[in-house]
């Protein structure tokens, strides 16, 4: 609720404009009262036609206090749930990959859709109804006390017993309301799984499976839905049911005293008017609790996301200077909630200007490794170095605009391709993203675009090949000549041949820039000062292809399973190819 200071003015104004226009409404079984009790009685009708201009006076002003309410309750609910999701978006920017990978990205857009939306409809209500219905109700007992204290016990006995139903149900409906999101949770994960995997379900003729299980969670939900609202839906009827029966006993009693001369008919029906109110806004507070339940469990979740502080410091020195570039110190790492090392155990030291290439098999661990220079994750054990400082006491920022990091999955934007290049260096020239294109191999597909560099990309690169995604994503990563550029399987999609172009440009591109290429291909790395290979997390083997070959047999498996022709004799007559 830290949230609303920005809108305190108009979360005061709304609720106070409602009181004034329940004021007036307050006033209008005393005016019937009057017209009934001393104008028709007596035949007045100059009288009743004064009453009745009071009424109308009494609509107009309560129609202008009930708009002016609902702007202002509109304005604060709004500008309430854009703060708060331009707070979520920030906090979600803020999380680590450990966090993200906690929450999942389908619960994270739950959150910030659906989840704001109904804090946002419950904060509107609130403001509009919250105070006015129990204001109203008061009220109205309060002057059926005015105008007859005997019938008006009935008010003090029923109203107390409304409010007991209402907060049983409500109570039980809050934590129901919770696991509703958590279940709407599973449903927007299993639709964005089809959705993206669309290709891959139809290629593997998996409709009616992916049919069938959206159904039983659909199912699931909808059971979910009924069970909930039946319980909510008890609100209505029970509070009917005991002001219908109070209404029939107020009649019943009134009309006795009326009949003896106790009570005017007008006060009588005033009495059934204030009675009418009270049904009229316990059935709105009925129907504001159940929005409002909603919207606190929403909220719960919402501020669940905004409260979560980053498990990773930020650093406080800047990027140092120095030879040697990177230090791995017996480092070991395990992903949040796993019980297993992703690496183990892993030393290795890079001087600057070399470049390092990173080979194994499948889940070796090879993009976790890279994943830690950047501290996209944190050691569980040992220690990075960057130029003989660690990793941690560099400022997270300084740290990343130093290192260019094209990752495994190829990640492009909407806009124009000079947009997406820009990511990497937002005050780049247009000479600097040519050459950056030069670079990566892509200026020969950028040429052929209409526009070139101002080629609109579509939403995920859809009017891209995956090769040309990947150039991109490399010349992204190199436009602002990076002090360490990690090419995390970043040219998988790429020919033999433009593969050792690039690889010979970005050696040209700037000596000192010390390299990490990550890649499943031996010719990828086979020319790297160092290779690095792993197998299960662990370092199997450290040296030039040439040490490698003679000596490490997971790095003679990988080698000879790409060459088959090349003689393997060293190998003991084993066919690695086949």
């Amino acid at each position: 609720m830290v949230y609303m200071k920005k809108y305190r003015k108009e979360a005061i104004l709304a609720p106070l404009f409602k009181l004034l226009e329940a004021s007036f409404e307050l006033m209008v079984p005393l005016v019937i009262a009057a017209i009934i009790d001393v104008g028709i009685s007596g035949g007045d009708k100059s009288y009743i036609m004064k009453m009745c201009a009071i009424l109308v006076a009494f609509a107009a002003v309560g129609l202008v206090f009930s708009l002016t309410a609902q702007f202002f309750a509109a304005k604060a609910a709004t500008g309430y749930a854009t703060t708060l999701r331009h707070e979520m978006f920030k906090k979600i920017q803020s999380m680590t990959f450990s966090q993200i990978d906690l929450y999942g990205t389908d619960t994270l857009i739950t959150r910030m859709t659906s989840d704001i939306n109904q804090v946002q409809s419950g904060v509107n209500l609130f403001l509009r109804l919250l105070l006015r219905s129990p204001f109203v109700v008061a009220g109205a007992m309060i002057m059926a006390f005015y105008v007859d204290s005997k019938s008006a016990v009935i008010f003090a006995i029923v109203i107390p017993i409304l409010a007991v139903v209402i907060m049983a149900i409500m109570l039980v409906t809050i934590p129901l309301y919770t696991k509703l999101q958590e279940k709407l949770d599973v449903m927007v994960t299993n639709t964005r799984e089809n959705l993206t995997g669309a290709k891959v379900i139809r290629a593997f003729n998996k409709e009616k499976d992916e049919q069938l299980k959206f159904y039983e969670n659909n199912k699931a939900l909808d059971k979910m839905q009924q069970f909930t609202g039946s319980i909510s839906g008890i609100m209505n009827p029970l509070t009917f049911v005991i002001l219908n029966g109070a209404t029939v006993i107020l009649i019943y009693k009134g009309a006795l005293r009326v009949e003896t001369g106790d009570l005017t008919k007008g006060q009588m029906i005033s009495l059934l008017n204030y009675m009418s109110q009270i049904l009229v806004e316990l059935v709105k507070l009925a129907n504001l609790i159940i929005q409002v339940t909603k919207a606190v469990a929403c909220g719960k979740r919402v501020a669940g996301i905004i409260e979560i502080e980053p498990d990773m410091e930020d650093g406080y020195k800047d990027y140092p200077e120095g030879d040697m570039a990177v230090v791995f110190n017996h480092v070991s790492f395990a992903y949040k909630g796993s019980k297993e090392n992703a690496l183990e155990d892993i030393t290795f030291e890079v001087k600057k200007g070399s470049t390092v290439g990173i080979i194994g098999g499948t889940g070796s661990g090879k993009s976790s490794l890279v994943n830690l220079l950047p501290r996209f994750y944190d050691v569980t054990e040992g220690s990075i170095s960057i130029y003989g400082e660690n990793i941690k006491n560099i400022k997270l920022d300084e740290l990343r605009k130093n290192i260019g990091i094209a990752l495994q999955k190829s990640e492009v934007f909407k806009g124009t391709i000079k947009d997406n290049l820009k990511w990497g260096d937002n005050n780049a020239s247009d000479d600097a993203i040519w050459e950056a294109l030069e670079v990566s191999q892509a200026k020969e597909f950028v040429i052929g675009k209409k526009g070139d560099i101002n080629f609109n990309i579509e939403q995920n690169g859809r009017n891209l090949s995956g090769g040309q995604k990947q150039r991109l994503n490399i010349a992204r990563a190199i436009i602002n000549k990076p002090d360490i550029l990690i090419l995390d399987d970043s040219a998988s999609a790429l020919d033999f041949a433009t593969d050792a172009k690039l690889r010979m440009a970005l050696n040209k591109m700037n000596k000192d820039m010390t390299k990490f290429i990550v890649s499943q291909r031996s010719a990828s790395v086979q020319h790297a000062d160092m290779i690095l290979v792993l197998d299960n997390g662990r370092l199997v083997g450290k040296g030039t292809h040439e040490e490698l070959l003679e000596s490490n047999e997971v790095y003679q498996e990988i080698y000879y399973s790409q060459f088959p022709k090349e003689d393997n004799e060293m190998l003991g007559g084993v066919n690695y190819a086949n």
